[in-house]
């Protein structure tokens, strides 16, 4: 069983045993072809036996009787028998060649040519290599035509087919290569993707505010701007800073080429303590005194002020923040009392610009402040996912793993 798996998943051992068995099966056709030409040449060279003759006149008496031996000749010239008698006197027939007819086949000592020794032989010899050779073919064929199909695969993928992917089969090397491409194929495909839903959704969301912008300043041309309508311009362009970054932010953390800034020892608690402070919100740490994570500060901050700020545009109440340890793993909870989360929603509010109906027009917010969260998580090794609310609200859970000491 070891045995058939260890083949099963090694492609080269499957063509050395293909090669090998190949070898050995002309090996063993030669030899036997060796053997039946070197028989028949055996047969041919070695003496004929001693055979009994009796020669008799036409009334029955007997002239001659012995042992007859046959001696080489040439067909051409007939035959002859060296006779010995009872009494030891030697006698020597000799036989004119027969004369063939049209519907007789040529004797023995007539064939071709090509077909004596050591003609036959190679003949032969050359007959079971090209048998050989037509039933190894098609086991090498086989095996090496998925490596083919790899080719091409990535031929095709290497010219702009984003979605080729190579057909699995068995479970060796190339098997392997292929979900590995496949994988990267995926990978690709939906960096793509995500780049092209990027700069349609950017192009969409600075459009807006934009547009209110050359509104306000076309509504202002001659006259002193008032109060709110420079304030409404500030807002715009606050937020228009606001989107611009965060699209930055989501472009860099997608590259893992591109440095997002320098890892350091971050103790969570005062971190999330000036943060809840700053939108007062309450923090809760259930009996830790200490909490720290390996990562990059500003990037931590900006997940967990990106959640508070989630909470705080939708929630109808308190906002409370709960750090809590989990094994070798730091929990930040943002909890709520807010509208929910629909089950069906909990994963896709994590998609960059994506936005649950109806939240479109609320102020603020252009979808991918949770989607900033999901990566920045992912960049230090963690995770992030929303769940519901006993009483009502959400609540959201950013994991982290502990600092090891």
């Amino acid at each position: 069983m070891f045995l058939l798996r260890l083949f099963s998943r090694r492609l080269y051992l499957r063509i050395w045993l293909a090669v090998v068995g190949g070898v050995a099966v002309l090996t063993l056709l030669v030899a036997w072809a060796w053997q039946t030409a070197a028989e028949q040449n055996a047969q041919q060279n070695s003496p004929p036996p001693a055979r009994e003759i009796v020669i008799r006149d036409s009334s029955g008496r007997t002239l001659v009787e012995g042992l007859g031996v046959r001696q080489p000749f040439d067909p051409s010239e007939g035959q002859r028998y060296d006779i010995t008698g009872p009494d030891g006197q030697s006698y020597s027939m000799q036989m004119a060649p027969r004369k063939p007819r049209g519907d007789r086949p040529p004797p023995h000592g007539a064939a071709a040519f090509w077909l004596r020794p050591p003609f036959g032989f190679l003949w032969m010899l050359a007959l079971v290599g090209v048998a050989v050779a037509l039933g190894v073919f098609p086991i090498i064929r086989r095996l090496l035509k998925r490596l083919e199909n790899l080719q091409r695969s990535v031929q095709r993928f290497g010219e702009g087919d984003l979605a080729t992917r190579v057909p699995v089969q068995g479970n060796d090397e190339l098997a392997d290569l292929s979900r590995q491409f496949n994988a990267a194929a995926e990978r690709i495909e939906a960096l793509m993707a995500s780049q092209k839903s990027l700069l349609a959704n950017a192009s969409h969301e600075l459009r807006s505010p934009l547009t209110r912008i050359r509104m306000g300043m076309e509504l202002m041309t001659g006259t002193q701007p008032s109060p709110t309508s420079r304030a409404e311009i500030l807002r715009n362009v606050d937020e228009l800073d606001q989107l611009v970054d965060e699209i930055l932010l989501a472009s860099r953390l997608d590259s893992r080429e591109v440095d997002v800034g320098t890892e350091e020892s971050v103790d969570l608690i005062g971190l999330c303590a000036e943060e809840c402070a700053r939108i007062d919100a309450e923090l809760q740490l259930q009996g830790l005194s200490a909490l720290e994570v390996r990562g990059v500060a500003k990037l931590l901050r900006r997940a967990v002020r990106n959640l508070l700020e989630n909470a705080r545009r939708y929630s109808h109440g308190e906002i409370t923040l709960e750090l809590a340890g989990a094994g070798q793993t730091a929990e930040i909870r943002v909890c709520d009392r807010g509208p929910g989360v629909p089950i069906d929603q909990r994963e896709r509010i994590f998609e960059k610009f994506y936005r649950m109906p109806g939240a479109s027009e609320r102020s603020g917010g252009v979808g991918l402040g949770l989607a900033l969260v999901r990566s920045i998580a992912e960049r230090h090794g963690g995770s992030v996912r929303c769940e519901g609310r006993e009483g009502g609200g959400a609540r959201f859970v950013l994991s982290l793993p502990l600092e090891q000491a």
